[in-house]
């Protein structure tokens, strides 16, 4: 039946019926409109929100949705997570009759079958309607939600048959009906989440979607619902016409790629996500049909919303980044989604950890095969951990807390071409803001000891990889640890000659005579004082590093991001000196030998 349901929820819809016509300074005006109302509205449920993912990590994201369930507009957020919410919606609108929708109303929806993302990703939405009592927009809120009910706290569980053992699927709930608080149904949810701080977070989603909605409704009276509505059919069609415009540049031609996921978390190996892009004219068909289908798999499965979503959020990232973000972008492209692989996994299937893998992967190799006729637009737009360090306990009254692993880290910043990787993370994360140790530890029993670049981690190329991090952490107190690692054996893939990034590592209690390697996924009773080092991978390279200036090369090394042996091995340049001594400079004429001889090794 979710096959079905994916099919009717995906497929394009009509301009809304309007009798108005807008120039693009009108529809730009309103466009302007939306951005602002999504961000004022992002920014409330930020200030209001109760837990640390939320009103530190500013993991919410705000979007306009039509009264046909396109996306009519966006504000900053996580780029991926931007476009999942108006599939959720669209359930919602199949069932406007029978939910009795009204002005005041708030709904709330998160079931993977249902077209959710994964059960942590709440999406919240309230409707706006004009004088005329006619639906015009929808607001919608989406955040992460600590825990879901799941047989584990927290929701990821590393050994799930089912959706049902990571938390509770809501397809559709009404939390507020004309204005007024469902207190029978808010009882429910808040006690179906482990987390005290879950009563102020679903508090402020709601706050959210009603002040949208309410901003929604000052917009429509000044400007009038037909000119609205207008609006969004123009802004919709624009960004079609210009995404199409770009891809007409693209060379006609079928580009295929294979990315890998190390294993799930029961030990099946070699996961594979295929992606075949296929140009013709302005059009551009994203085919994942060879993608794994292995019925026996356990945890890698990730739910279509997402798969498109993360899909648009790669692509997006490779056009003219003045294309604006709306439902146009879905329209001028045909993704083929194959059903019952991992990628469109059969109903019922556990999500909570495909949204990293293969979520990542899927952007990661339309990347891949798109960076062969589009280089200057290619960086990957994916983070290659298997998932944070969460570490759960209980305080003295039975409460639990929980960090969730989301601290400051170097990770994933790839290069471009012209750029080395820079900042901490890869740019798919948005407005994602990591967790500071003085709040973590203001929060929770845990010390931050460390974090650490680690020297030769990123990935060597004409532009180099950013360096990952070992962050290094003491837990204060007996606690839960749940962990899944991958991008051992596949980490970041390099660009076009570029080298692949360092491989992740888990340890945990290190330093004493039982510290252990995380090979895979684990759910392990910590004792007090328990050190925990985790190794994030460093970005990829991008094209070959024997093409890396040498004076750029003694400046890496001089700053610790590569070593005077990796300055030879990888770069073919010969520095003298050391980085401790700043002292390091090149000996060119050993450089130019070293390097004709490595050339002549892979001609």
């Amino acid at each position: 039946m979710s096959y079905e349901i994916n099919r009717r929820l995906a497929a394009e819809r009509p301009p809304l019926e309007t009798s108005a016509e807008v120039d693009s300074v009108t529809a730009g005006i309103i466009r302007g409109a939306f951005e602002t109302i999504c961000f004022e509205t992002a920014v409330h449920l930020g200030r209001a929100a109760s837990s640390a993912i939320i009103n530190q990590s500013n993991e919410r994201n705000g979007s306009i949705i039509d009264a046909h369930g396109r996306l009519a507009g966006v504000s900053v957020g996580i780029p991926q997570l931007l476009f999942i919410s108006p599939m959720a919606v669209r359930w919602g609108i199949e069932h406007y009759e029978e939910d009795d929708w009204g002005p005041g109303d708030v709904f709330l929806g998160n079931d993977p079958d249902h077209g959710g993302g994964h059960l942590p990703d709440y999406t919240v939405y309230a409707p706006c309607f004009d004088s005329g009592g006619s639906l015009v927009a929808i607001q919608a809120l989406q955040a992460h939600q600590g825990d879901t009910g799941g047989k584990d706290p927290g929701g990821f569980s590393v050994d799930s048959l089912d959706i049902f053992h990571e938390g509770l699927p809501i397809p559709r709930l009404k939390l507020v009906h004309r204005g007024e608080r469902r207190g029978d149904v808010l009882d429910l949810l808040i006690r179906n989440n482990r987390l005290p701080s879950f009563t102020g977070d679903i508090a402020a989603m709601i706050g959210a979607a009603e002040l949208g909605a309410q901003l929604l409704g000052d917009l429509v009276e000044r400007w009038g619902s037909d000119v609205v509505r207008a609006a969004m059919n123009f802004n919709i069609g624009e960004t079609e016409r210009r995404f199409r415009s770009e891809v007409e540049k693209w060379p006609d031609g079928c580009y295929e790629a294979d990315v890998w996921i190390d294993h799930d978390t029961v030990g099946h190996e070699d996961v594979r996500v295929h992606v075949a892009c296929h140009v013709a004219g302005d059009q551009l068909t994203v085919d994942m049909t060879g993608s794994d289908d292995r019925p026996e798999l356990v945890n890698v499965w990730n739910t279509f919303s997402n798969s498109r979503g993360y899909a648009m959020a790669q692509l997006v990232s490779m056009v003219d980044p003045t294309i604006v973000k709306n439902e146009g972008l879905f329209n001028a492209v045909e993704m083929v989604i194959p059903e019952g692989t991992i990628v469109q996994p059969p109903p019922n299937k556990p999500a909570a950890l495909g949204a990293f893998h293969p979520a990542c992967e899927i952007g990661e190799a339309i990347c891949i095969a798109l960076s062969q006729i589009v280089p200057e637009r290619s960086s990957p737009q994916v983070y290659k951990l298997g998932m944070p360090n969460a570490v759960i306990g209980f305080d003295d009254e039975g409460q639990m807390w929980m960090d969730q692993g989301v601290d400051v880290r170097a990770s994933d910043a790839s290069a471009t071409e012209g750029i080395d990787g820079w900042g901490s993370l890869c740019s798919g994360l948005g407005n994602l803001i990591l967790a500071q140790a003085e709040d973590a530890e203001s929060r929770f029993p845990v010390i931050n000891l460390s974090r650490e670049m680690t020297c030769d981690s990123g990935g060597a190329g004409r532009w180099r990889g950013q360096p990952g991090t070992l962050n290094v952490k003491k837990v204060l107190e007996p606690t839960m640890a749940v962990a899944w690692m991958v991008s051992m054996k596949h980490p970041l893939r390099g660009l076009r000659g570029g080298e692949d990034a360092s491989p992740y590592s888990n340890h945990f209690e290190v330093g004493t005579p039982g510290e252990y390697k995380i090979e895979n996924s684990v759910r392990a009773d910590l004792p007090a004082g328990a050190v925990i080092a985790y190794q994030y991978g460093g970005g990829a390279g991008f094209e070959s590093p024997l093409l890396r200036d040498p004076a750029a090369v003694r400046e890496d090394v001089l700053d610790e991001y590569v070593s005077v042996e990796a300055a030879r091995e990888h770069y073919g340049v010969v520095v003298t000196g050391s980085a401790e001594a700043c002292d390091v400079e090149v000996d060119e004429e050993a450089t130019r030998r070293l390097r004709d001889e490595l050339l002549a090794e892979q001609a």
